[in-house]
């Protein structure tokens, strides 16, 4: 064992985990991590991040004798602070150290303990922080007032959307609350540029902080199981899923992902009706639910849980045996994480059965597996120019601070762009609009910021996102889950029924003014289904490959004779689509004219809106194509194209759109458009489609 840890943790480590040895990842983090350096660990699901980060920081804890609530450890998911508690209050145990849990699920008696004892470490998210930041009933000053180092698991789960912007500007607000300069240890899995997303991850003190990537077991993430481990079938259906499911592996542990709640909600019921032990986990079924459905499958051996991504991160579930994939996730970096779950066992190795169910997401999948055979995994990126996060963030300062003074807000942010100069105009309009008052200089809370965020606290300004409105569904007194409206409005003859948990259910009553509906159980005819379930752009990376799979490339995984004889199929019935040497424009017979890019939606979304001389005024673009006027010639094409690649555009975006932009309410329209134009663009992969040949072809 590393003498550079306290002796107690080495103890413990031998004696109490019975621990022969630190892996090298956790042995690597020591040094950065004691030398209070930022810090981004790498390593698979499973691979002892956080011990990597808590151990060096429990030794830190006891040597400078570190007092209060010295370390925070944020993470995504409640459900994930809740699994890691148990295991983070042991460590800190040994120490005679104390750590607690703090999120909107907790207690309003357990808080009250979190603020009368301060624990050490405490676990909790971004969005339950900022809520201790601007809370009547916290004195966050003298909180936080001993704090010296942030853990941030799952990291990458954050930089890749809004969420990230949060967290980044609540640690500078918090940095300026504790008086010093915060610690800052990222935990992830594998990424495309884990260098970027560590200096992401450090916000102001980037450049001016040492800082260290770990990831000596990177190769072996990204090294292909043996042959055999990684199979690639087609099924056809949902119910020959479910079917071949429950013929294989009998006896083993499998965790089964789809990529929308529906899915998981038919194929559940599909299982329980073969008679397969099976347990659901998806964000629209309660809490209890989960939990009690995970609790159950990590205790049980011949089972299946069908889950969303909502399992993909580390929240633990016991030792699995397989991993079976119904179609394909989105990304590389998503199949690590689900591959990463199996193989922990001495003498197992990680696997993965892919189940597709139409011939596009065969090819799909194919594609996904040829990227990471490459070694290929997207980079982290954050999105542009968040200025609803500005918004949201002056806002959240205002309730903090109770007054601000209108030239010295953009300090909070220790000068993080864009949280400074550039945000003078959100500002502003947050006056003009009546969400701030204004008064001798001082900036504070307004009108139009109480009616529109003030309820239950201000929670709805804390929460950087907002679901659909979904209605609660009850079994007596016990939630069951919440499900989309609209399957309590549209005509149904007889009873209406709904699908969740995996079981059916009879609507026996409506609560319409608390959004409530109270079900009983029924014998089947169950339906489920969530707005904006189970659709996600596609990237250029994964196009691009989807389109070398058309031209013959089979990624190398063991592929079963149906799905061979189906992607065959497929090449056939697209090969006038695809050319290894640039992009296609096809007339087929019916007329219609597309241009086959296989570019991803956001380089098509780009083109589409600089080419609007070319492009159909109605259907318009997808994630492979872009309809181009019927009367188009190849002359007239490359007359009207050829300076396209000087004059790149950002996607035109309807206002409609903005009330997925949450907080669009606190900005001007035009910034607010501006915002979501800036996200739907892809400006260097146009211009690499630009420059390729187009060749036209008649079907």
């Amino acid at each position: 064992m590393p003498p550079d840890l306290d002796p107690i943790v080495v103890h413990h480590l031998v004696n109490t985990l019975g621990w022969r040895d630190l892996r090298p990842m956790q042995r690597a983090a020591i040094p950065p991590i004691r030398g209070s350096m930022d810090a981004l660990l790498l390593a698979p699901t499973a691979g002892g991040k956080t011990e990597a980060a808590l151990f060096p920081l429990l030794s830190r804890m006891a040597e400078q004798r570190w007092t209060g609530t010295s370390v925070l450890y944020l993470a995504p998911l409640k459900a994930l602070l809740n699994n890691l508690q148990p295991r983070i209050e042991r460590y800190a145990g040994w120490l005679g150290r104390r750590a607690a849990v703090w999120h909107g699920d907790v207690s309003t008696s357990r808080r009250r303990a979190v603020l009368f004892e301060r624990p050490d470490i405490l676990l909790t998210t971004p969005e339950s922080l900022e809520s201790m930041l601007v809370s009547t009933k916290v004195d966050h000053r003298l909180f936080f007032a001993d704090l010296q180092a942030v853990v941030v698991d799952e990291v990458h789960a954050f930089a890749g959307d809004d969420r990230g912007w949060h967290l980044l500007a609540v640690l500078e607000r918090l940095t300026r609350v504790a008086g010093r300069t915060l610690q800052r240890i990222g935990l992830s899995a594998t990424v495309g540029n884990p260098g970027e997303l560590l200096t992401w991850l450090q916000g102001s003190g980037a450049g001016s902080r040492p800082a260290q990537v770990v990831a000596p077991d990177v190769v072996a993430v990204v090294d292909r199981p043996p042959p055999g481990d990684i199979e690639l079938d087609y099924v056809g259906s949902l119910a020959n899923a479910a079917t071949v499911i429950a013929g294989l592996h009998a006896g083993e542990k499998r965790l089964v992902f789809c990529e929308s709640r529906q899915t998981v909600e038919e194929l559940g019921q599909l299982l329980r009706e073969k008679g397969i032990r099976t347990f659901l986990s998806h964000a629209s079924l309660s809490v209890d639910e989960r939990r009690r459905a995970e609790q159950a499958f990590s205790e049980a051996r011949d089972c299946v849980i069908v889950s969303t991504s909502t399992l993909e991160l580390g929240i633990d579930v016991g030792d699995l045996d397989r991993v079976i994939q119904i179609d394909a996730p989105g990304t590389v970096a998503s199949f690590l994480q689900r591959l990463g779950r199996t193989g922990r066992r001495p003498g197992s190795s990680r696997n993965c059965l892919f189940l597709t169910l139409d011939g596009d997401a065969l090819t799909e999948a194919a594609a996904l597996l040829q990227l990471w055979a490459r070694g290929w995994v997207e980079p982290v990126n954050a999105p542009p120019e968040p200025r609803h996060i500005v918004a949201q963030q002056v806002l959240a300062l205002c309730l903090q601070e109770h007054r601000v003074g209108d030239q010295l807000w953009t300090q909070a942010w220790n000068g993080l762009p864009p949280f400074g100069e550039s945000g003078r105009p959100i500002v502003r309009h947050l006056v003009e609009q009546g969400y701030l008052d204004q008064d001798g200089g001082m900036l504070f809370i307004g009108p139009a910021a109480e009616q529109r965020f003030g309820r239950r606290h201000f929670m709805d300004l804390t929460a950087v996102f907002t679901g659909p409105p979904e209605f609660t569904v009850l079994t007596g007194r016990n939630e069951l889950g919440r499900i989309d409206p609209s399957l309590l409005t549209e005509e149904v003859r007889g009873d209406r029924r709904l699908l969740l948990g995996g079981r059916s259910w009879r609507v026996t009553y409506i609560d319409w003014r608390r959004r409530r509906c109270f079900v009983e159980p029924a014998d089947g005819g169950g339906r489920a289904r969530w707005r904006g379930s189970g659709w996600a752009y596609l990237g250029f990376e994964l196009n691009r490959a989807m389109r070398d799979v058309l031209l013959g490339a089979d990624p190398p995984v063991a592929i079963t004779r149906r799905a061979a004889a189906r992607l065959a199929e497929v090449r056939a019935e697209k090969a006038h689509l695809v050319h290894p040497g640039g992009t296609v424009i096809v007339r087929e017979k019916d007329g219609d004219l597309r241009w086959w890019t296989w570019a991803g939606f956001r380089a098509n979304a780009t083109l589409t809106a600089t080419l609007g001389e070319v492009v159909d005024p109605v259907e318009r673009f997808d994630d492979c194509s872009i309809r181009l006027r019927e009367d188009l010639t190849p002359r007239a094409w490359r007359s009207l194209t050829a300076d396209v690649a000087d004059r790149l555009c950002l996607p035109e975006v309807d206002e409609k759109a903005l009330v997925g932009l949450k907080f669009n309410a606190a900005l001007p329209t035009r910034l607010a458009t501006a915002t979501l134009a800036a996200r739907l663009a892809d400006l260097d992969r146009a211009a690499m489609v630009v420059d390729e040949p187009a060749r036209f072809l008649v079907t």
